[in-house]
């Protein structure tokens, strides 16, 4: 038996004036487009907690297994990434794949799957962001920007299929 959802805060806006001639497109692409809305805000997030660092930082640089490292931008990086992954977690969670975990250990579960994909984007970020900076010579917010756009593409694919996949009955 399913239970009938009351209509989310986008729901309620869509069915507002001139919006509603969208409505049928919203309501079919819902998932995909609150997912674009966030993922845009949760990038939005990440850039400003990549600029205010890397504006105050002056670590220079670093050999690590042969290959130089820009320490501001990966420092910078792994702040912008916690505060991303927390509002997107929470987004996520409640708007665009509207979770019905429920109870501390299944949301902690939750959470956890959640943190480990983002993790594992971070690596890729995190290389991509060296390759753009010192391999190619790219300022470092634009390569921010560049390597956003690989990043939410995996950051979906992973919450799709693994962190808030539908439980089939």
């Amino acid at each position: 038996m399913e239970i009938e959802k009351k209509p989310d805060i986008f729901d309620r806006i869509m069915s507002l004036g001139f919006l509603k001639r969208f409505e049928p497109f919203y309501k079919e692409h819902k998932e995909m487009l609150l997912y674009l809305f966030f993922g845009g805000c949760t990038t939005l997030v990440a850039i400003i907690f990549f600029a205010i660092p890397i504006a105050m930082l002056d670590l220079g640089e670093a050999k690590i297994l042969g290959l130089t490292i820009d320490l501001d931008a990966q420092v910078s990086n792994i702040i912008s990434w916690i505060v991303a992954v927390i509002f997107a977690y929470v987004t996520n969670r409640i708007w665009v794949f509207d979770s019905r975990v429920t109870g501390a250990s299944a949301i902690m579960k939750e959470c956890a799957a959640f943190c480990a994909g983002r993790l594992f984007t971070l690596l890729v970020e995190n290389i991509l962001l060296n390759i753009c900076t010192k391999g190619i010579g790219i300022n470092a917010m634009i390569a921010k920007i560049i390597v956003s756009v690989v990043t939410i593409i995996l950051n979906y694919i992973i919450s799709k299929l693994f962190v808030f996949r539908k439980k089939t009955a």
